[in-house]
């Protein structure tokens, strides 16, 4: 289900790469800040001060907060976060916290605020708008919780340019057959990348949401630019969501079992499926996530070391998904490298503000998982036509 957030004020954004990127009304420009909270006591600080250890994540960098309390407000937190990030108070905006039944102020006090995991995020009490004025005695603060703020300094406010319309975007990529050919065995043959696949298979932990279903095919998902545009400025998630999203995944689910894998973090996929609306849609179920760490490196000779996708990782773990009967759609073809029959390329979905209105890749994407469903093997296939095989439906 499509969703808005009421006001302004319940904008919010989340990047690392990732989303949504939304409109600050007043700076015009977001950067994403993760603040970890830990109710353990500071060494140093007594009992009775009820001292907060938290760690601010902002711009890819990490800053200790070791100088609020349960005494000071939400304002006095914002300063403290000031202090060390440059982020102006009035710049900040804190996400996922709520407290019972008030509305949140900058005095409110941390202990009062809980955190919400619905995909309105913005601090509340009871859903409501926290302020500078909540003290922060009436924030539930947790050990490890995890509070998304969206921020810029002043510096860089004054040096956006929001539409660069002279600045291409540029894409990390290239295409596969080139690199296929420079190599005198193939990259998917290489034995020392082979063996960091049967690492990752016996290495890493998979956490199951839903089970394999007998006779499914496997469609394996991108996030970044083939779901949803993680990068543009909009009001609310709905906006930058790729255009038919629930439904193809809805109409996938008839044929395929579903695993969505992104080369982020775990924290950070759970988060954009919750946000985008996936993580809880009940017309169809994801099987698991992957992220980065089961990504490899390989190195090519054109372009050196580059991080890839092997499907292979989910093969040695699943023995009813093969070459046979697995497709994976990502913006970037490089992460096809290991496994380069099985990949279409999606066509990267960027400015969703300008084109959400025409972009019906997803639409026909749909027919086309409809159409080879049916065949026993994808071997013969040629996704980079795709295209070809739908042609005619309204293309």
């Amino acid at each position: 289900m499509m969703w808005c957030l009421d006001s302004t004020d319940d904008i919010h954004h989340i990047t690392e790469d990732l989303i949504p990127r939304v409109r600050d009304y007043e700076t015009m420009s977001a950067t994403e800040t993760t603040v970890t909270a830990g109710a353990e006591e500071e060494e140093g600080v007594s009992a009775a001060t009820n001292g907060l250890t938290l760690t601010i994540k902002w711009s890819s960098q990490e800053y200790a907060i070791d100088s609020v309390t349960t005494d000071d407000t939400v304002r006095d937190l914002k300063e403290a976060i000031y202090r060390k990030t440059g982020v102006k108070p009035e710049r900040q905006k804190l996400m996922g916290l709520k407290a019972n039944g008030k509305p949140v102020t900058d005095a409110t006090e941390l202990s009062k605020v809980s955190e919400t995991h619905g995909v309105d995020t913005s601090l509340s009490l009871t859903g409501k708008p926290v302020t500078d004025a909540t003290e922060l005695s009436k924030v539930d603060i947790r050990a490890n919780m995890k509070i998304m703020m969206i921020g810029s300094k002043e510096a860089d406010i004054a040096g956006v340019d929001l539409s660069p319309a002279d600045i291409p975007q540029v894409v990390n990529d290239f295409d596969i057959a080139d690199e296929v050919e420079m190599s005198n065995i193939p990259i998917q043959n290489r034995e020392e990348f082979l063996a960091k696949v049967d690492k990752r298979v016996k290495d890493y932990k998979v956490k199951m949401l839903s089970e394999p279903r007998p006779g499914k095919k496997l469609l394996v998902l991108d996030i970044d630019y083939t779901l949803f545009d993680h990068r543009s400025i909009a009001e609310c998630a709905a906006q930058l969501m790729r255009p038919y999203l629930h439904e193809f995944l809805t109409t996938a689910y008839e044929d395929y079992d579903i695993v969505i894998w992104s080369a982020t973090g775990m924290k950070w996929i759970e988060v954009k499926m919750r946000e985008l609306g996936v993580e809880r849609n009940t017309n169809y179920k994801i099987l698991f996530y992957l992220d980065s760490s089961a990504m490899i490196s390989v190195h090519t000779q054109r372009y050196g070391l580059v991080d890839v996708k092997p499907l292979g990782v989910i093969w040695g773990k699943f023995k009813e998904y093969s070459a046979k009967n697995t497709i994976m759609f990502d913006d970037i073809r490089k992460n096809f490298l290991m496994n380069p029959q099985n990949g279409l390329r999606i066509r990267a979905f960027r400015e969703a503000h300008k084109n959400r209105d025409s972009d019906r890749e997803l639409y026909y994407l749909a027919k086309y998982l409809k159409r080879i469903s049916i065949l026993e093997d994808f071997s013969s296939l040629n996704h980079r036509h795709w295209q070809r095989m739908i042609l005619g439906d309204d293309l």
